[in-house]
């Protein structure tokens, strides 16, 4: 019974690779270093002139991150949850998450955190871009893991996706990820504040982020999908995580 579990296991997973690798091509954009160090100075101007340009953003992510994205596949290879999500390449979109039977779920829970930060803020699952400037295959789920997980670290953390909000998470993605996207998208955004902001900036949430980077555990490791579940307290106990209380 255990070879015959191993083998549909197995099967899943190379299904969904297979999936993943034939989505990557079609949406895969061919490019040469020059065009690709174009396409970073463009986007890199684009974003910082308007940082609601999801597409620019997303453009500039994939440009600059293989290094950092390296990084990131091998910080999730170091734990056996990390290396189960790079292993089975799951999808976070309203194909394969129930938001509804998310929104009934017990209060405290992280699915239903989840599940009211996403209605609260009127967000789709669907509205993250897909992966075009990333050629390897696994480099690209990790970026398109990295997108999909994006809204989860802001309902875990209880951030709003105010420009406050945003510019504080992108300092904890950027320190634990290392994405030059995050760490830029931290230090222009926070220059975008209202005054009434950047104090409150400065004296709690720059600071707060800081520590939650370094100290939390690495949340694009976390198997999300198999923690619905989970008492959000419990999840912040585990992954060393102090919520900003202002």
């Amino acid at each position: 019974m255990k070879s015959i579990s191993r083998n549909i296991i197995r099967r899943c997973s190379s299904l969904s690779q297979v999936r993943f690798n034939n989505e990557l091509r079609s949406n895969f954009i061919p490019h040469t270093h020059f065009q690709k160090t174009l396409l970073t100075l463009g986007s890199a101007v684009v974003s910082l002139l308007d940082p609601h340009r999801g597409d620019m953003i997303a453009c500039l992510g994939e440009t600059t991150g293989e290094r950092a994205l390296k990084y990131m596949r091998e910080k999730m290879i170091e734990s056996n949850e990390g290396a189960e999500i790079l292993r089975d390449l799951p999808r976070i979109n309203s194909q394969t998450v129930c938001f509804k039977t998310l929104a009934e779920m017990p209060q405290n829970t992280l699915g239903r955190v989840y599940a009211d930060f996403m209605r609260d803020n009127n967000i789709t699952a669907d509205s993250r871009l897909p992966v075009q400037f990333i050629e390897d295959v696994e480099l690209a789920y990790v970026m398109q893991r990295y997108r999909e997980v994006h809204d989860l670290v802001h309902a875990t953390l209880f951030m709003k996706t105010t420009m406050l909000g945003e510019v504080t998470i992108k300092w904890v993605e950027g320190i634990q990820t290392q994405l030059p996207m995050c760490i830029g998208g931290g230090i222009w955004g926070a220059t975008r504040l209202k005054t009434k902001h950047r104090k409150l900036y400065l004296n709690q949430y720059l600071p707060w982020a800081i520590k939650t980077g370094l100290n939390a555990k690495f949340m694009q490791g976390i198997y999300f999908e198999k923690r619905w579940e989970q008492d959000i307290d419990d999840y912040h106990k585990e992954m060393n995580i102090k919520t900003l209380v202002v």
